[in-house]
């Protein structure tokens, strides 16, 4: 064989090859090799260039050998190797996360096995096209851009009732899977006729309420303020004069025909057509042409097992407005709802000050008029009346109407003249769970771990061997333990600042707005929510819908809106068993996201319930709404050198056009400092004694007698956002102004 060509120091010798024969093809590549430092940490590597003779391509390379002699030479052979190792992975990995940070749009590294969080769904394809079906055969779903994706080839598209038989509905490529085909519903529904809603001279001081029965199409609405294509501001603008709130101050001269995204129904739904094959066929999830396999195409929950088929009502029949026998839908209902924990304080007050004053309750009207007690919408305001783990008294609901006769943040609303628009519920979640069919035989399985939220889990055992009151919580270990039993977790009342947050109240919300929508029908608010126009329009769209989480394509359910015992909501609630009962936002969208019913749960606009949540996240500062916002505190501590705004512009330059602010916590901030008291008039006066008494006592002062509260020298002198709205409604019920519409309260 050919001899060894090795070195004194036991390398092999470059300049030769295994065989004996020189490997340089240059007597100048010999000489840089020969010559090049021993301890050199890099070393040449010369390709051949093809094509070219006698030239070559330089490659330097770090010298590993080196690299693993100084191992050697520093650490212990075992030691050295896996520095090396370590070493290389890290470089590896260095070059990697450069490469995914700096990449180009395009181009993605492969996706892992479960991106993220592992899969939620638990239903099978049959189980997901009868969703779909049910839906837009009960009229919930009039949106002409989220169908469907098709490749059943044995079904026709289902008709759809609240869509117009001139619009063909296509889905867009966020709601389906790449290379789908694409689907259709086929609207046999009445035609849409668009208003031009605006204030008619002389009328031009207040804008005109909403004409009932009229739907915001919220096609348009996406179409004209999705982020990030659209600005806030924008969107705004479209809002203000597509609804009219611009009364009599419309400056655009052009043809905003475009913007008018309110319509009526006009004429019956044709019920008389016949099915039409389609080619395509329905099919929500899309799956090859031929598959044994019925739910190919889908990723099931690991180590859960396909729900049974799933079992639904006939589906509703849509009903346009002009054609129901009453002015309220049975099918339909007008309700707000809202949680609350705890005292009853100026945020659940402020939240029912801002539904009168925008809401077409009708108090403008005497109780003996005929349309006095027309379709009216209702506020429930849900009640715990203890903390969030503890099991009420049979005495509770008793004791909770006295202590709001008692509280006089509370007390107002019990008034005989708001009892048919407002009512008081106490929330139990025993007898609610109970009342959700689809989870009442099951939920109790999971009772020691119901408050879960993104995962996070914090149990509640109840402790049979004392009163049946006794509830412990064990959370994670590693927190301060609290200074008494009254701020611990478990027994919290409510938030009182940001280090003592009610943490078990905000998870069982969670749960609760869907326990409510789905039990009662409705639209449920957080109660950090201030109305600023009325929703005519939106009951009009029988659709469910959220809305969007800042930038990202996630729920935000602070506003959400549920037909009351939907496909939608048993999907949702056998879903969230199978998953530990996790209702938090981003759990519920990739519920929807998994299960490709994204569609169904319309994800809308921020702008239209939470404008300033953008500018608080760096985005759209160039050109932000009215007001600017830069964090949500501003709303209670407006910056100094915008401070001139509020009392200037007042609750018509506050967000004009959105339907709801959203402020975000901030529980323990009055909305006015220096009249920390419902300010309501003789109507209310004793509740205003009372509320100024506890602050006299709170603060240990006597500065708010109601003589040093007449000077105005003892005012704010720049009142903030919150001080001028809270006085803003405070002064329709004193019936100092009328509201929003020009309409005056009638007692």
């Amino acid at each position: 064989m050919y001899p060894s060509n090795s070195r004194q120091n036991g390398f092999r010798d470059l300049s030769r090859s295994p065989n004996g024969l020189p490997v340089f093809s240059s007597s100048i590549h010999e000489k840089k090799l020969r010559h090049a430092k021993a301890s050199s940490w890099t070393i040449s590597i010369y390709l051949p260039i093809p094509g070219f003779r006698n030239r070559h391509f330089h490659v330097i390379v770090p010298n590993l050998s080196l690299f693993h002699r100084f191992t050697l030479s520093h650490f212990s052979r075992r030691r050295g190797t896996l520095v090396l190792l370590f070493t290389c992975l890290s470089i590896v990995f260095t070059i990697f996360a450069i490469a995914q940070r700096f990449r180009a749009r395009e181009k993605q590294w492969a996706a892992p096995l479960f991106p993220g969080e592992p899969p939620t769904l638990v239903f099978g394809r049959e189980d997901l096209q009868k969703i779909w079906r049910w839906e837009i055969q009960s009229g919930h779903y009039p949106s002409s851009r989220a169908s469907t994706p098709e490749s059943d080839r044995h079904d026709s598209p289902p008709f759809n009732p609240a869509l117009s038989p001139r619009k063909v509905a296509k889905i867009p490529s966020r709601f389906r899977p790449p290379g789908a085909a694409v689907g259709e519903t086929i609207g046999h529904g009445p035609k849409r006729v668009y208003l031009d809603v605006q204030a008619r001279p002389p009328d031009v001081a207040y804008p005109p309420r909403p004409v009932p029965g009229s739907v915001a199409d919220l096609d348009i609405i996406m179409d004209l303020c999705d982020f990030p294509s659209k600005y806030v501001r924008d969107c705004l603008e479209v809002l203000r004069i597509g609804g009219g709130l611009d009364n009599g101050a419309r400056v655009r001269r052009g043809n905003v025909d475009d913007w008018r995204y309110i319509y009526l129904e006009d004429g019956q739904v044709n019920n008389q057509m016949e099915p039409v094959a389609s080619p395509g066929g329905f099919d929500p999830i899309i799956r090859p042409s031929v598959s044994i396999d019925p739910n190919v195409g889908l990723v099931k929950k690991p180590r859960t097992e396909w729900e049974l088929p799933l079992r639904l009502p006939p589906p509703l029949e849509h009903h346009p407005y002009h054609t129901l026998p009453s002015t309220c839908d049975p099918e339909n209902p007008r309700l707000f709802h809202m949680f609350w924990t705890g005292p009853f304080t100026d945020k659940p007050y402020l939240a029912l000050l801002s539904f009168m004053f925008t809401q077409n309750i009708r108090l403008h009207l005497h109780e003996d008029e005929p349309d006095a007690h027309a379709c009216r919408p209702q506020f429930w305001l849900w009640i715990n009346p203890g903390p969030a783990a503890a099991i009420p008294n049979p005495n509770a609901l008793h004791d909770m109407f006295e202590q709001l006769k008692s509280n006089p943040w509370a007390s107002p609303f019990l008034h005989p003249r708001f009892k048919d628009v407002i009512k008081f519920k106490m929330w139990n979640t025993t007898e609610q769970l109970d009342g959700v069919p689809e989870i009442k035989d099951e939920w109790r399985v999971l009772k020691d771990t119901l408050f879960n939220s993104g995962g996070h889990i914090i149990s509640v055992h109840h402790d049979d061997s004392t009163s049946s009151k006794s509830v412990t919580a064990s959370v994670n270990p590693g927190g301060a333990n609290a200074k008494s039993n009254e701020d611990e977790m478990v027994n919290r009342l409510g938030s009182k600042s940001a280090d003592s947050y009610d943490r078990l109240s905000v998870i069982l919300s969670d749960m609760a707005r869907f326990v409510l929508c789905h039990r009662f029908g409705g639209v449920y608010l957080d109660a950090d929510t201030i109305f600023l126009r009325d929703w005519e329009e939106l009951w009009g769209w029988k659709g469910a819908f959220a809305y969007r989480w800042s930038r990202l394509e996630k729920y935000n359910t602070a506003v959400l809106r549920m037909n009351k015992g939907s496909a939608l909501g048993s999907f949702l609630f056998r879903t969230a068993l199978k998953n530990g009962l996790d209702f938090h936002p981003m759990t519920v969208s990739k519920y929807t996201k998994d299960a490709y019913l994204e569609g169904l749960l319309l994800r809308l606009p921020d702008a239209l319930f939470d404008s300033a949540w953008l500018n608080t996240e760096y985005y759209q500062r160039d050109r932000p709404p009215q007001p600017y916002f830069t964090e949500f505190a501003d709303f209670f501590d407006t910056p100094l050198q915008n401070s001139a705004a509020p009392q200037a512009l007042g609750f018509e330059g506050f967000f004009r056009g959105a339907y709801s602010y959203h402020f975000h916590n901030f529980w323990w901030k009055p909305f006015d400092p220096v009249r920390n008291f419902p300010d309501l008039g003789p109507n209310f006066a004793d509740g205003e004694r009372i509320a100024r008494l506890n602050n006299d006592i709170a603060y240990n002062t006597t500065h708010t007698t109601q003589e040093t509260l007449r000077k105005v020298t003892e005012d704010k002198r720049d009142l903030d956002w919150a001080t001028v709205l809270k006085r803003t409604f405070e002064a329709y019920i004193r019936g100092e102004r009328p509201n929003m519409y020009g309409e005056w309260l009638q007692w």
